[in-house]
């Protein structure tokens, strides 16, 4: 099972994030044979304002235990976590993404009333990973999920439909883990 999980930094916890990097990345070493994507979301002056990670586990417990055993969760760097099942709708890992290494990429999050509608996903080239955000029970969809490469930002913000989703978020994002 897919899950799409985004840990939402408390504001003025980036120091501790900065001092827990070791850590954070140590506990994500031992999920990357199920990352589809991972990576930090900024303001736009650098500031952290969260961490996403999206994984294949074996069901709903195991992504429970990834996201609030995360070692930031435990010390309080985070003040919530959005956690839900997701489906890989571009059937890839971000590592399979051919982008420009300095291009600007952003994590975009729509919301919609619960449905069991098929919605409309984003199409194209600059797509990193798209997905729909699934009921815990994999029945319902209530929203989107979308990482991509996009220039200027206002192209992100136009990825989803307002005529779609009651609610809309654009972060700016980039790839995550070690730097080797």
């Amino acid at each position: 099972m897919e899950f799409f999980c985004y840990h939402r930094d408390r504001p003025g916890s980036t120091p501790l994030r900065t001092e827990m990097v070791e850590q954070h990345w140590t506990y994500m070493d031992a999920f990357a044979e199920t990352m589809i994507a991972r990576g930090p979301t900024f303001t736009d002056d650098d500031t952290l304002t969260g961490s996403v990670h999206i994984l294949d586990l074996p069901d709903a417990s195991a992504a429970r235990a990834f996201a609030f055993d995360e070692p930031g969760y435990q010390a309080g760097a985070y003040r919530d976590v959005m956690l839900r099942r997701w489906s890989n709708s571009l059937g890839r890992t971000m590592w399979d993404f051919d982008g420009r290494p300095d291009g600007d990429r952003y994590l975009v999050l729509g919301f919609t009333e619960p449905t069991t509608d098929p919605i409309e996903l984003p199409r194209g080239d600059a797509l990193i990973a798209a997905g729909p955000l699934l009921s815990d029970d994999g029945t319902m969809i209530v929203g989107a999920a979308v990482l991509l490469e996009a220039a200027p930002e206002r192209a992100a913000q136009h990825v989803l439909s307002p005529d779609t989703y009651v609610g809309i978020e654009v972060h700016r994002w980039e790839f995550g883990g070690r730097r080797t």
